[in-house]
């Protein structure tokens, strides 16, 4: 996982290659997400995007995210099951291979690049499914 605090960094980070996912808020300094997914997208159109806003709860179709969550509206869970379902769709299904002896980080957490302005990312309470 590659964390950024702006969206420029997030770009760079992006242009060095190895990123699976794109995870960002829409609300950055520097270059907001809408527009650094929209950079991304450009240079590799295959790759997932999953936007988060405090401000805006709905989906505006120019983003070019393909998921589009508003903060606090779901628990924790249901974020990692989109990313889940992003990378699966972009990678296809997981062959199948036997699972090693040790617990480790999934592969969604580990290839994601998350990018957040400060600010809490989830309600102390979060919603039921």
């Amino acid at each position: 996982m590659v964390a950024c605090s702006n969206g420029r960094d997030a770009l760079a980070a992006f242009e060095k290659g190895g990123i699976d996912l794109i995870l960002s808020d829409l609300m950055m300094p520097e270059l907001d997400g809408a527009e650094l997914v929209r950079r991304m997208k450009s240079r590799e159109p295959s790759i997932p995007a999953i936007i988060f806003s405090g401000k805006i709860k709905i989906y505006d179709k120019d983003m070019q995210a393909d998921v589009f969550l508003p903060k606090g509206m779901y628990a924790p869970a249901e974020l990692l099951e989109r990313i889940r379902v992003l990378l699966v769709r972009k990678r296809g299904p997981k062959k199948s291979v036997a699972e090693p002896s040790t617990p480790e980080m999934s592969a969604a957490a580990k290839l994601a690049i998350s990018v957040f302005a400060p600010e809490p990312r989830w309600p102390s309470a979060a919603p039921s499914l």
